[in-house]
């Protein structure tokens, strides 16, 4: 290697172990702007670079001193050169690491020791990679020195496997649960956990908290996250678990996220079911009526795999099916030591008929295939028809037709068929009994009336005909509210809202002065609504045969965005959210003190300087602020706005002194509203002052109150 590139990287190596320890001993302390954390969060995409350099230059040390090579000069250059092109990348990934640890989804001892193996394996190699030049080093320090430097990589990957995919990731393919029979049985338990545990828990656990949402025990369940309670008892489509999995697969807040295994129609069910039933954690799935849909499901997914069952095919290639397996398409044995292969798709995007195509080395072994929500077409079914031994199909939502089905009549072995959301009619579909060893068919939201399926059911008593709710006239069903989905709901120039309901054929209708919507008079919503001043925004869903829902508010600001943002104090430890960037993220924390986007000032003052390239003439500064007396959590007791062309310029523009709740006030959120003094200026010094004792009605009389805010609006 080049003399003055090896230097180069030498110095380079030493700043980044400097870098390393700031980042260490000040993660408290850092307020990392959004363009840092994007670097922050190539982390994980680039950390496998080093994990291989690493290795391999580990190897080709371990045998420097070998007679074969040690006097070959190029081994101990190319050793010498990927052991310090290794350091250096796992130099750049341990600081994009500690950018990304701060983020609020990552905690926990998991964290602490991925991080600590992380960085010791930097430090040691750095100081390894100097020694091995010494005179004294020899075959002995080489061996030890790169089996501990091994050991540490081994370790340092493990813990962010754990971080990244859940503790059991690894053995979870041939770990086995533990069954239970239907009487003992309870619905959350054995029902329920078991889906949020594969589906779920490996983004919401102790050491990984996407959305400050944790799903390992029921007390973090009832508490919900970032963005509210998880759900409403009783009222599944007021609840946020059931409005995340039905988002469409490639919108961001779709639960699970798109490449990961999503849920299957049964389990969504399943979860839908249990919220409306009350959410019971103690519920006995018998005490459930016999003929509930939640316990007719939940007998079905408790029914433990026969272990005589035998098959007469042998198992299939382990290389083929390894091959097969990606990130879209998983394939799994059906239990363990058994020939028998379950498969799904999860992507719809990277769905083809050549993916399916591919599965024709295994199609003997194959007893089970999901293709939920895949665009599949009718000519897949003739080569869906060659798996033979297919026990269980799932074409919920796909695109066949109603003539299709037809191609389905060979599959001798069928037991449970799902035909959900798909064109399938009468007439087309009884074809599909006759010989055959159907038990379960999912027909519902299908072409098929009532009147048929009464009809399927007392020609077929043996099938169980899953058709779901279905309207008899006789109640009138509430919409859901309509769904504001904007990233946020603070904007700069204008905005072009999006509203969203899952149903069809909605009217959703909207009203800007503040009014109630109605059915007659408010403007219905086409998709063309633009907003370029702050108001409120009500919304409600109207359908034929429908109640409509209840009115659903947005309250939308348009604000400046300063330039240059400088947080001058510090907040609250408990309460720091993203620092000054928490102020200016257009995102509005909802009504929980501990929602983690409120930034919180008791011992300090809210001190903000914020400056603008160009001149602005600013007439009103307001501090979305939460109010929650029960939880000490006060307004400002005086907000002081100054003004001018430089930090050494200022003039006080406005002031505020808010009126302070009463013992009867319920919580909520304000925007408390400074009016400014007509004047041009490019630099803004706010300071918002805590109350220092909180008044005499109160249990805490006499203390300092906290204040929670989460946005400065600038107008």
């Amino acid at each position: 290697m080049n003399t003055k590139l090896k230097a180069y990287a030498g110095n380079l190596i030493f700043s980044l172990n400097i870098l390393i320890l700031f980042l260490l001993f000040y993660d408290d302390q850092l307020i990392i702007p959004d363009w840092l954390q994007s670097v922050g969060r190539l982390h994980p995409m680039f950390l496998h670079f080093p994990i291989a350099i690493l290795f391999l230059a580990f190897i080709l040390e371990y045998f420097r001193f070998n007679e074969k090579f040690r006097s070959q000069e190029f081994y101990a250059k190319f050793t010498d050169a990927l052991l310090l092109g290794g350091i250096l990348s796992a130099g750049i990934t341990v600081v994009m690491g500690l950018i990304l640890s701060v983020e609020d989804a990552y905690e926990g001892e998991q964290l602490e020791w991925h991080k600590w193996f992380g960085v010791s394996l930097v430090f040691i190699s750095a100081v390894f990679y100097v020694l091995r030049n010494s005179k004294f080093y020899n075959l002995v320090y080489a061996k030890a020195g790169t089996v501990i430097l091994s050991l540490l990589l081994i370790m340092a990957g493990h813990f962010g496997a754990v971080l990244t995919h859940g503790e059991n990731f690894v053995m979870e393919p041939v770990s086995t649960r533990a069954s239970v029979s239907l009487e003992e049985a309870l619905v959350y338990d054995h029902v329920i956990q078991p889906v949020f545990q594969e589906k779920c828990i490996s983004c919401h656990n102790d050491q990984k908290l996407k959305g400050s949402l944790k799903l390992t025990d029921t007390l973090s369940i009832l508490k919900g996250g970032k963005s509210g309670k998880l759900f409403i008892a009783g009222k599944p489509d007021l609840s946020l678990l059931l409005e995340r999995i039905h988002l469409p697969l490639g919108a961001k807040k779709h639960m699970p996220p798109s490449g990961k295994p999503q849920l299957t129609e049964e389990e969504s069910r399943m979860l839908y079911l249990w919220v409306k039933s009350q959410s019971d954690f103690k519920q006995k799935v018998t005490d459930l009526p016999l003929n509930d849909s939640l316990r007719i499901l939940a007998a079905s997914s408790l029914k433990p795999a026969d272990p005589d069952e035998q098959y007469d095919f042998a198992a299939a290639d382990e290389k083929t099916v390894r091959k097969l397996n990606n990130f879209y398409r998983r394939i799994e044995s059906v239990a363990q030591g058994s020939p028998a292969l379950s498969v799904s798709f999860f992507n719809k995007a990277a769905y083809s008929a050549a993916s399916l195509e591919e599965l024709s080395a295994i199609k003997k072994q194959i007893v089970s295939l999901r293709l939920s929500r895949m665009p599949v077409k009718d000519a897949e079914l003739k080569l869906i028809s060659s798996f033979k031994n297919l026990e269980k199909l799932d074409l919920n939502f796909t695109d066949i037709s109603s003539k299709g089905i037809s191609a389905l009549k060979g599959l001798d072995n069928l037991k449970v068929l799902s035909l959900s959301g798909t064109a399938v009619k009468f007439f087309d579909l009884q074809s599909m009994f006759a010989g055959k060893n159907l038990k379960e068919i999912t027909i519902w939201n299908t072409g098929i009336s009532d009147s048929e399926i009464k009809q399927l059911k007392q020609q077929y008593p043996n099938i169980n005909f899953i058709s779901g709710y279905k309207d008899d006239g006789s109640s009138m069903i509430q919409l859901s509210k309509p769904v504001l989905k904007n990233n946020g709901r603070v904007f700069s120039d204008q905005l072009a809202v999006n509203l969203y309901h899952p149903r069809k054929s909605i009217a959703i209708r909207y009203t800007l002065d503040g009014s109630e919507p109605d059915s007659i008079k408010s403007p219905v919503y086409n998709g063309n609504l633009l907003i370029k001043e702050s108001l409120v925004l009500k919304t409600k869903a109207f359908k034929e045969g429908w109640k409509s829902s209840e009115t659903a508010v947005f309250t939308l600001f348009r604000s400046i965005k300063p330039d240059q943002i400088s947080l001058m104090k510090a907040p609250n430890e408990n309460y720091r959210a993203a620092g000054a960037n928490s102020l200016f993220d257009a995102q509005l924390a909802d009504i929980d003190p501990n929602n983690n986007n409120w930034l919180g000032f008791m011992e300090n003052d809210l001190v903000l300087n914020l400056n603008f390239k160009q001149p602005k003439n600013i007439r009103k500064v307001g501090l979305n602020t939460l109010i929650s007396t029960g939880s000490s959590v006060f307004p400002a007791q005086s907000i002081h706005v100054y003004g001018g062309t430089d930090e050494k310029s200022l003039s006080l523009l406005g002031i505020l002194r808010p009126a302070m709740p009463g013992k009867e006030d319920k919580p909520g959120i304000k925007n408390l509203e400074v009016t400014l003094r007509n004047k041009t200026v490019s630099c803004l010094k706010i300071v918002a002052k805590p109350l220092i004792k909180i008044p005499s009605w109160h249990a805490s009389k006499g203390k300092p109150a906290l204040m929670l805010v989460d946005e400065v609006l600038i107008n």
